[in-house]
């Protein structure tokens, strides 16, 4: 029953821009979220399904937080003393991170007492991005009694988002193993090869 109900949570979000009434609950749930604040803490995932295969789970310790991150490189003031037109500096600055790794450091800097354990894209509009972040309180006796997420209580995992050690993190610093054709699509072609 458990399987069933989250696949229709799979499906569900699948069909958000297909449903009219999911396009119509989705315009207006970006509306509400357009005027909070850029960081805001949720009582509840808006995907659980994607939340829970990434390491959350309902109990106390782990806290979701919403964070908004405009979209486009990054803004800087033209200078006003001369220089070169070449030199001026003020297009094409992007940053070395991705917009989900931002958003995470966001999260971080607003509850420095909690650890992010991961994030995922919510939604977008013309203007923003908006990503979901699980964070752990490392010191609630919950997450240090649950084996499963024990080992971000060990000072090596101390502030690790800035370290680029989650997930979006590895990814920017290029740590991702599986590049290019995966080695099982290689030994098949080669088989067909010399069969």
């Amino acid at each position: 029953m458990v399987v069933a109900g989250r696949y229709m949570e799979k499906l569900v979000w699948r069909k958000r821009k297909e449903d009219p009434e999911l396009i119509k609950l989705w315009r207006e749930r970006l509306i509400s979220w357009r005027r909070e604040p850029a960081v805001v803490r949720v009582e509840r995932p808006t995907r659980p399904d994607r939340a829970r295969s990434l390491g959350y789970r309902a109990k106390q310790g782990f806290v979701v937080v919403r964070v908004r991150v405009r979209k486009g490189g990054r803004r800087k003031a033209r200078p006003r003393s001369g220089r070169k037109p070449a030199g001026l500096g003020i297009l094409k600055l992007t940053p070395k991170k991705s917009i989900r790794w931002i958003a995470e450091e966001r999260a971080a800097r607003k509850f420095p007492n909690l650890e992010v354990l991961n994030s995922y894209y919510v939604a977008e509009d013309g203007k923003y991005y908006w990503y979901e972040v699980i964070m752990v309180d490392p010191h609630h006796p919950v997450i240090s009694s649950d084996p499963r997420i024990n080992w971000i209580l060990n000072p090596a995992n101390k502030r690790r988002v800035f370290r680029g050690l989650t997930s979006a993190g590895k990814k920017a610093r290029g740590l991702r193993s599986s590049r290019g054709i995966p080695d099982f699509v290689k030994r098949f072609k080669r088989k067909r090869k010399l069969g």
